[in-house]
């Protein structure tokens, strides 16, 4: 995987938020500026990242704050 959470966005398949498996990776816009976070699906409709705030968190992509950032997933194998 590449570093950058833009580049990593570029990497894999693109999966539809409806179509997600645990594993998948998790792109939002949390800077107003394109793909700035990334989580990995964990079903259940949760992912988990690392915050600078609490550190690795799980949260739910329904959670209003993430639903309205999300981006799109990819799955990368």
């Amino acid at each position: 995987m590449p570093r950058t959470s833009a580049d990593q966005a570029r990497v894999g398949t693109a999966v539809s938020r409806n179509n997600l498996e645990p594993g998948d990776i998790v792109y939002f816009n949390t800077s107003g500026e394109g793909v700035s976070h990334v989580g990995i699906f964990i079903g259940g409709d949760a992912f988990i990242s690392s915050t600078t705030s609490v550190g690795v968190k799980v949260d739910s992509l329904a959670d209003e704050y993430w639903n309205k950032r999300y981006l799109g997933a990819r799955r990368v194998v």
